[in-house]
């Protein structure tokens, strides 16, 4: 296939999400079948309720396939409309000239786009949340066999006090099921209100009919129609990027730790280098990174959507489409490559080992603050680690040798006391009870509107 006879955008800028699962299901393809479902949805729930022939509905049904239709002639003809819905309605009706009386009958475009956009939505979520249950799943084992392994606490790029691998996995974890449960309960309604959000048409079958009509898609029945009340797009907007910043998160401590320097953790495949056979590169958590950067900027498109004028809006409506989508594209890539991430990860436990003596002793200060504060006081104690601490950095000594030199704090600790002090493996805190009480905790399991079907 040459380049020309290619689709317009195969994910060539966007290595995150190409060949991910989500990738498929947000594609021009998986919009036109979702828009094509509402439709052949929409005829079912009439004919449940004697509004439509069954035959229309089977016709419409065997019909809205979209292999069928042609997206591009679609999306160059929606430029007359505004939306890809009126072309499609007509290619449709087309194709099923014996149900053309009962094909879209009193629904208007946006009904049908933001119904596909929602089951789209719920579609690409799934794909989501199996990833994200995936390694949530990883980094469980990760943390519990490391639950005892010490390394490095870092605050502010600098050494700061003992922690563990496990506990930081654990964190980990907590974060990505924060973000998991509230994606899960983001509420994806369909969408039925006619012309100007009072259903008129559909006369005393309104309610019953848009009841059923959510059924028939596998998605909640709204308390009303939303074309201006955009709170589900908007929920949706902001927990995509919560996902995203809690995987970001994940990969930004992954790409410090991978660092030469460190190698406390690496990617199991990293990447290669254009220029530098030697390198293998954290890839998967780069296109993490880089994900959890754009999608602030998505959701902050689709809050601003909320402030939708009247009945139905020109222009925040239409502003939703593609930055849902690329939303969607960019958590199921991030979501796909955390799970391959967290399950490849590598981690040298010797290296973490051997960073805590980095800083002969300064690391355990605080420990020793807590030792020397009966025998001195508090604030004389910290006083004087100050001064020890400053003096073992600048003259390049070991924290021991400092406490030694200076005569206000020689000789107040035993030898062997003072060396169980500076060993930084017994300053763990509760490391590994919160390791536990957070492995403890499982995903919260809300109602999926799709069990609902037939």
């Amino acid at each position: 296939m040459s380049s020309a006879d290619m689709p317009a955008d195969v994910g060539l800028l966007a290595p995150g999400r190409a060949g991910s699962p989500v990738e498929a299901a947000t594609g021009d393809h998986g919009f036109l079948q979702a828009m094509l479902d509402a439709e052949a949805a929409l005829t079912r729930a009439q004919a449940e309720l004697g509004l439509a022939p069954a035959g229309a509905a089977d016709a419409v049904t065997a019909a809205a396939r979209a292999e069928r239709f042609d997206a591009r002639s679609l999306a160059l003809r929606a430029r007359g409309g505004g939306n890809p819905v009126i072309p499609l309605v007509a290619d449709l009706t087309a194709a099923v000239p014996s149900a053309a009386d009962h094909i879209h009958r009193g629904a208007t475009s946006q009904d049908i786009l933001d119904s596909a956009l929602m089951l789209v939505a719920a579609r690409a979520r799934r794909l989501i949340l199996a990833d994200l249950d995936r390694a949530a799943a990883t980094l469980a084992k990760l943390a519990a066999a490391h639950r005892d392994t010490p390394m490095p606490g870092r605050t502010l790029t600098q050494h700061a006090v003992p922690t563990t691998f496990g506990l930081k996995a654990a964190g980990w974890r907590h974060l990505v099921l924060d973000a998991r449960d509230r994606l899960a309960g983001v509420l994806l309604p369909a969408q039925l209100g006619g012309a100007a959000g009072t259903l008129a048409a559909f006369g005393e079958q309104a309610l019953p009919l848009s009841a059923r009509y959510a059924r028939q898609l596998g998605l909640a029945e709204p308390l009303l129609p939303w074309h201006v009340l955009r709170m589900p797009v908007a929920d949706l907007g902001a927990a995509l990027a919560l996902v995203g910043g809690a995987l970001g998160k994940i990969a930004a401590d992954v790409l410090v730790l991978s660092r030469t320097e460190i190698a406390e953790v690496t990617e199991g495949t990293g990447g290669g280098s254009s220029a530098m056979p030697h390198k293998s590169n954290p890839v998967r958590a780069t296109l993490i990174a880089a994900t959890a950067r754009r999608l602030p900027q998505l959701a902050a498109v689709l809050l601003g959507s909320m402030a939708a004028e009247d009945e139905r809006p020109a222009g925040a409506w239409h502003a939703e489409w593609e930055t849902l989508r690329e939303a969607l594209r960019l958590v199921g890539g991030a979501a796909h490559d955390a799970a391959w991430m967290a399950s490849e990860l590598q981690v040298a436990d010797y290296r973490m080992r051997a960073h805590l003596e980095l800083t002969e002793g300064l690391i355990v200060s605080e420990r020793l603050v807590a030792a020397f504060e009966p025998l001195v006081g508090r604030t004389e104690a910290r006083s004087l680690l100050t001064r020890a601490s400053r003096a073992a950095a600048t003259a390049g000594l070991g924290l021991d040798e400092a406490l030694e030199e200076d005569p206000a704090l020689a000789g107040l600790l035993a030898p062997k006391q003072l060396r169980d002090l500076l060993d930084p493996t017994g300053y763990l805190g509760a490391a590994a009870p919160l390791t536990d009480r957070a492995l403890r905790r499982g995903p919260i399991h809300h109602h999926d509107y799709s069990e609902d079907l037939p």
